[in-house]
């Protein structure tokens, strides 16, 4: 039998909603989004795929929130015509060109000439008037001397906070304090997520620009975004420091959350890559379902991997360009397996405890 593409998780309280009640597409309330850089191509036609099939099922309003490249696929998700932004952000993600060696800020000013093609004329206006969606996007805002451009500083802040972490995740409220800009048409379930400092911002059409690129800061990759229309004065960068994938309360009222993911497993923030102990609090993500390339999936793609920011240094831009177009094109399997789970309502049965 050949092995599946797809692996299905879930939280308990999904779990056992789904098993014994099946899965009702308009349950679904929020949809999460994971940072991860050059990792989403392996979700682009998987995004098509939930487009097509659960978005058009689903009753609003339906809460998105990303950090870092998960925001970035939820404003192609907030569109009028949502697959054709896909369609957008993909091409101009795997043709992105640099110089030989591209300082941080010819990477910024890419990261937004990017973003306005996704967006286009209207994009912005389209995400914030979305009938169904409520787009809210994590950033962080940097503290002390972690909103310095200068590099021994910033890498001597981001040393520290990566050590102080290791012992408690909480430390890295010292350095970092969550800014998360929100639809303030309908509150989202992690409109008062607790753990860290946290600033709420609404998004409006000055300042969506501006908290996407944010978001997708990474620091000493790309610039800090300063001083956001409607946010306190400072530097914001990448919500993934503190919400790599997004440990916070997912969903509410019953409702489910659904998670298209790179990885079969939730890493809580950024500095907790390496620390395999370290899981997301069990109620953050008690109804919801994560979506995910299997294990044998990922094996047969180019290299054995999913795409990721290495490749930018391990491959010549056109080798890049080629492995990144093969990893796109096969992940169609992925789009084809899960549209047949859910059209054919097997979801029940491919199920699995997330831990």
């Amino acid at each position: 039998m050949k092995p599946f593409s797809l692996t299905f998780k879930a939280g308990a309280g999904a779990l056992e909603s789904v098993r014994k009640q099946g899965f009702d597409i308009a349950s679904v309330g929020t949809l999460a989004g994971a940072s991860g850089g050059a990792k989403w191509l392996v979700l682009s036609q998987l995004d098509r795929a939930i487009l097509k099939t659960v978005v058009p099922k689903l009753n609003g309003p339906v809460h998105l929130i990303g950090s870092s490249i998960g925001s970035w696929r939820f404003a192609c998700y907030g569109q009028a015509d949502p697959v054709a932004a896909i369609e957008r952000f993909e091409q101009a993600y795997l043709e992105q060109t640099y110089s030989t060696k591209p300082d941080i800020h010819e990477i910024t000013a890419k990261s937004r000439e990017i973003l306005d093609w996704v967006l286009g004329d209207n994009g912005a206006e389209e995400i914030l008037s979305n009938p169904v969606f409520r787009t809210h996007v994590m950033t962080v805002r940097s503290r002390h001397i972690l909103a310095s451009e200068q590099k021994v500083l910033l890498a001597l802040g981001l040393l520290s906070a990566a050590l102080l972490n290791a012992a408690s995740r909480s430390t890295l409220g010292w350095f970092f304090e969550r800014a998360l800009f929100f639809d303030e048409r309908d509150l989202p379930p992690f409109f008062d997520v607790s753990g860290f400092p946290l600033q709420r911002v609404a998004l409006s059409a000055r300042n969506l620009r501006d908290a996407i690129v944010a978001t997708g800061a990474i620091p000493l990759v790309l610039s800090g975004v300063p001083d956001i229309v409607g946010a306190k004065p400072g530097v914001y960068r990448d919500g993934g420091v503190i919400d790599y994938h997004l440990d916070l309360p997912h969903s509410a009222h019953e409702r489910l959350t659904l998670f298209p993911h790179f990885y079969g497993r939730i890493v809580p923030g950024w500095f907790d890559k390496r620390l395999k102990w370290r899981r997301p609090q069990p109620g953050n993500v008690d109804r919801t379902i994560l979506v995910s390339p299997s294990d044998a999936f990922v094996a047969g793609l180019p290299n054995g991997k999913i795409p990721d920011r290495s490749d930018f240094v391990n491959y010549e831009p056109a080798e890049r360009v080629r492995i990144w177009k093969q990893c796109v094109a096969a992940c169609e399997a992925l789009a084809d397996e899960f549209a047949e789970v859910i059209e054919k309502d097997q979801l029940a049965a491919r199920l699995e405890p997330l831990w």
